[in-house]
């Protein structure tokens, strides 16, 4: 078969297969800078939508998330005392059977990163369902980056082939997890973590009804005032990586099965590929056949 045929089989057979994703409301939850990331997604991400709430010191009530909203994401700026009750919140949401998407710094208020400056306030009952634990610090403020060898495929890492963290204060905003026990990790961070082991780019874990995604870089990096510059602070895959995980999300966690009209494209592909490839392989025959005088 050739080079141009195999390609074409590789992108219509693709396209065959492909998750289909399902708009999702998604809530955004954040003690700073929700709403503007959720202006940001709104503007980035047009396949779903996106509703910013400040909980520095309040928490949206369950029924209003359950009724109105699909999915939760989740991440702070800074650590903030009203932390353990918006986890709560969050774990009874996904508990119910809607999906949770982590970014950072959701790992510097976590229980277990003791290493930094100041103490973390925890984040409640949601830590017994989230994928990661830190690295006992949390954020590195290290360069992170992502390359196709630390990438595995999945619809969360769909088109997926890079994605990085440059610059921050004191430096860039991503990496300092480690996976739990059954965790599924989908990509991994260049860069090992404080404890000199893998740290988790993309990963999620399934708890009975709860699905908890985790996305290690800081989702409102697009807003920020100093270092919201795509390409010099942060770059890659970055929309297409949190994108995913919404589709991702907005389909309970599952990966679609293909349908038997996307089986019978896939089937016909196939047999058209295969047909080419003997026409060819019988032209080359017939060309190199010694000429009867």
């Amino acid at each position: 078969m050739s080079l141009t045929l195999r390609a074409l089989a590789v992108v219509v057979i693709g396209c065959a297969l492909a998750t289909t994703a399902h708009a999702a409301r998604v809530a955004v939850l954040s003690n700073s800078l929700a709403n503007e990331t959720a202006a940001n997604y709104n503007a980035k991400i047009p396949s779903h939508s996106f509703t910013g709430f400040d909980v520095s010191s309040s928490v949206p009530d369950l029924p209003t998330l359950l009724g109105q909203y699909d999915v939760v994401l989740l991440f702070e700026d800074t650590r903030f005392v009203n932390s353990s009750l918006v986890g709560n919140r969050v774990a009874e949401f996904a508990n119910a059977g809607h999906a949770v998407v982590l970014g950072t710094f959701y790992d510097q208020d976590r229980s277990d990163a003791t290493g930094g400056s100041a103490s973390p306030h925890g984040w409640g009952t949601l830590e017994t369902i989230d994928p990661n634990t830190t690295d006992g610090v949390g954020t590195a403020y290290a360069v992170r980056t992502l390359t196709p060898a630390g990438i595995r495929p999945h619809a969360l890492t769909r088109g997926v082939t890079s994605l990085s963290a440059l610059r921050g204060n004191p430096g860039p905003y991503a990496g300092g997890n480690q996976a739990k026990p059954g965790t599924q990790v989908l990509a991994t961070w260049t860069q090992p973590n404080e404890r000199g082991n893998p740290d988790p780019a993309i990963a999620y874990r399934v708890t009975r009804n709860a699905c908890v995604i985790h996305i290690g870089i800081a989702p409102h990096y697009g807003v920020l005032a100093t270092f919201g510059t795509y390409g010099v602070d942060f770059g890659g895959d970055f929309y297409r990586v949190w994108s995913n995980a919404f589709d991702f999300a907005a389909a309970g966690c599952r990966e679609s099965i293909p349908t038997l009209s996307q089986w019978g494209i896939v089937a016909l592909v196939l047999a058209v590929l295969a047909l080419g490839s003997d026409a060819l392989r019988q032209g080359k025959r017939k060309a190199s056949a010694p000429r009867r005088g």
